[in-house]
């Protein structure tokens, strides 16, 4: 077999291919997560001012002490696990030794988790029982249609929220059975190959009723498919963020009686798998549309939807 040789670039050029480098590097990760770990690493930037030591490249024991900063000041555990994750992808891309790899980093990462706790705060799954209690109470005004199609369409294809507000007319597919929405880039796919997921028509919640309904009004025919409008109804061209999903979410929890408090805008993805699997479908059918890769994944929320199956108290509670 035939070996090519490898051209060799000039010296001249070598500064750019690194900053080209650097900017593969960085695409590897979502824009969101870029830009937490960007605020995440400025905080540890100005603490590191403050207490008169190196941000870049530190000291392993001037990041311990700062994990401890972030423990004592009441940082959840996750929140630590961001801000440590943020410099050490700093110093990677900066080519410097990660100082989290230390012992004494690791330590104080352990010792802070099991001060604190890792718990998470879960929000509650928008379930086809929560839902039905929202749709009752959404007006039938151009921002009404928008947010039952929103609502409806983001637990039917059991979308994050980023991917839901991301959506363009020209990512529906029409078919005779309903809808296939084309996700171009996701959590589970960085690389950007595409997912699809089928929407059914439904005959209970109608998704793709109710998205027709909303295109329709707005008069939406290219461009962003969920988009601000006004108070007159007027409909904009600009694309609402993901913060607006848990905005509406909580906005009809409250309407319907529910706590918002327990919502946010991942209850639309929670409820559509919550739900899936209470009615008793195959997990890997709900995997083909939650686009999750291990089934491991899926087992909180079916403890949850079958926690009362079979209980072990049930002959005598």
């Amino acid at each position: 077999m035939e070996i090519l040789p490898v051209p060799v670039a000039p010296a001249a050029t070598l500064p750019a291919s690194l900053e080209r480098a650097k900017a593969y590097a960085g695409a590897s990760r979502s824009e969101r997560t870029l830009k937490a770990y960007a605020s995440a690493f400025t905080v540890f930037v100005t603490w590191c001012r403050g207490a008169g030591v190196n941000s870049m490249p530190a000291d392993p024991l001037a990041v311990a002490a700062y994990v401890a900063h972030l423990a004592d000041t009441g940082r959840k555990p996750a929140t630590i696990d961001l801000h440590v994750a943020a410099i050490a992808a700093a110093h990677r891309a900066a080519g410097f030794d990660n100082p989290v790899a230390a012992e004494a980093v690791k330590a104080t990462i352990r010792g802070a988790r099991r001060a604190l706790g890792t718990r998470q705060t879960r929000k509650a799954p928008a379930t086809a029982e929560a839902l039905r209690k929202m749709l009752r109470k959404i007006p039938d005004s151009p921002a009404g249609l928008r947010d039952r199609a929103l609502i409806l369409l983001g637990f039917a294809a059991a979308l994050r929220r980023s991917e839901l507000v991301a959506l363009d007319v020209a990512d529906l597919e029409r078919v005779p059975d309903g809808i296939i929405v084309h996700v171009h880039r996701s959590k589970t796919d960085q690389e950007g190959a595409g997912q699809e997921i089928a929407v059914p028509r439904g005959a209970k919640l109608k998704p793709c009723e109710a998205l027709d309904a909303w295109l329709k009004v707005a008069g939406i025919t290219a461009g962003p498919v969920f988009r601000s409008v006004g108070k007159g109804g007027a409909v904009s061209a600009e694309r609402l963020t993901d913060r607006s999903v848990a905005d509406i979410v909580k906005r009809h929890a409250a309407a319907a009686g529910l706590d918002a408090s327990l919502f946010s805008g991942h209850s639309l993805r929670a409820g559509f798998v919550t739900s899936a699997l209470a009615a008793g479908a195959d997990v890997l059918k709900v995997m083909h549309v939650t686009r999750h890769t291990a089934v491991t994944t899926l087992q909180k929320y079916d403890r949850r939807a079958r926690a009362f199956d079979d209980h072990a108290g049930k002959r005598f509670l």
